[in-house]
């Protein structure tokens, strides 16, 4: 009966399963900056601006991984001592006391990061430093440094190219790591970074053509550098303005049609081809599917009556209850045929005999068989669970109906 309980065991376990058909059931995020140096301090900004955004619209740090080569908030030039900021105004501290940082100084290598995306990492390496994403997640990919025609720096130490990346991201897909990628690079010549990808469902943006430079927006006097680069301000500010809470309807389409050259200084590009459906679909995606943690979930019709369907998996669970039921009362009837001869109990064992003890001597006292009622404990249970599957398929039913008439 137990080998029977655990065959089953799949079916009571969708009694409490709600059926999940979005698009994505998780978010998250890689901000990579790959430049050393004081003034680098716009690259960091940039990465910080970006994580800052993602937080606001609801990724959590569990799923943020945030690669800073170097700490400019305690570089000994900076007049703002543990401060970060992207705008002269100095309106926003994007440091501040609320950031997690993944990867720090020399753990940014090339190395780590492909290790990172394909998830070959070793054993002893903490969770906080992996990239949990599952075929159900959208990942959101970002990276800003100096580059050229096909590669991008890590640390003025090494490069890592565009094949490189291309294969990173197959592994990825291979591996079943994203349902579906933005890829946003801020580099000179950007969009030859992803001119080699292949993997289905990327949708890719970059923030200067072949043979252009990426230019920075502006300086801050006091800090001494300039503090953000111009494709990223751009993005930003359309992130701020226009994607102001996590429910925003505004869509990828909306966001690259807000590039301005003019603004830029260099041409923005998008890599549509990849994704299913094309552009046409591409700019349909809402911009918190990637930046925000919105999860649309849609509910399993109760009364659905075809295969794998609620319905019918109460239909099947009810079938083998009655069969162990037939099973249980089988069993115990040839259970007391035993135990009875001839109408006389037979005598037990001398191991399950019970002693009494009195002051004056000990008496041996026989224990008859316990009489078992016709349920089993087991049966009871599964029983219990058939019931309170059902009232949740009845309270989902009542969601559902509430949900339609609102």
């Amino acid at each position: 009966m137990y080998s029977g309980f655990v065959r089953a065991l799949p079916f009571v376990l969708l009694l409490f399963t709600i059926s999940v058909t979005s698009e994505h059931t998780s978010n998250w995020a890689v901000l990579v900056s790959t430049s050393r140096f004081w003034f680098n301090y716009r690259h960091l900004a940039n990465v910080l601006s970006l994580y800052r955004t993602v937080k606001r619209l609801g990724i959590p740090d569990s799923q943020i991984i945030l690669m800073l080569p170097d700490d400019m908030a305690c570089n000994p030039r900076n007049a703002f001592p543990g401060t970060v900021y992207s705008n002269a105004d100095r309106a926003v501290d994007l440091y501040g006391d609320n950031i997690e940082v993944d990867y720090r100084g020399y753990e940014v290598t090339v190395e780590n990061f492909i290790r990172l995306l394909t998830d070959r990492l070793d054993e002893d390496v903490p969770r906080s430093k992996r990239l949990g994403s599952d075929a159900g997640s959208n990942v959101l990919v970002y990276m800003t440094g100096h580059g050229g025609d096909q590669f991008l720096k890590f640390q003025d130490s090494e490069e890592i190219g565009a094949w490189d990346l291309a294969d990173a991201f197959g592994q990825m897909w291979e591996k079943k790591r994203y349902h579906e990628l933005l890829f946003m690079i801020d580099t000179c010549q950007a969009n030859t970074m992803y001119t080699h990808f292949y993997s289905p469902n990327i949708i890719a943006t970059g923030s200067s053509a072949l043979d252009q430079s990426s230019y920075s927006h502006h300086a801050d006097s006091d800090v001494g550098v300039a503090v953000i680069d111009r494709w990223t301000y751009y993005v930003l500010e359309f992130l701020e303005t226009q994607v102001t809470s996590a429910n925003s309807k505004q869509t990828l389409g909306d966001l690259f049609d807000s590039y301005d050259e003019s603004k830029i200084h260099s041409q923005p590009g998008v890599r549509w081809d990849l994704f299913p459906g094309g552009e046409q679909e591409g700019r349909l995606r809402t911009v918190v599917d990637f930046f925000g943690n919105v999860q649309n979930v849609e509910v399993e019709n109760v009364n659905a009556t075809e295969p794998g369907s609620l319905k019918e998996d109460l239909i099947e669970i009810a079938r083998l209850v009655e069969k162990w039921r037939t099973h249980d009362r089988d069993m115990f009837a040839g259970h007391n045929d035993s135990l009875l001869q001839d109408g006389a109990a037979v005598p037990r064992p001398e191991s399950d005999m019970h002693y009494q003890v009195s002051p004056h001597h000990t008496v041996k006292m026989k224990v008859g068989p316990a009489r078992m009622t016709e349920e089993s404990t087991w049966e009871k249970r599964f029983i219990g669970l058939t019931v309170l599957g059902a009232c949740a398929a009845v309270w989902l039913g009542g969601s559902l109906l509430g949900a339609s008439s609102a």
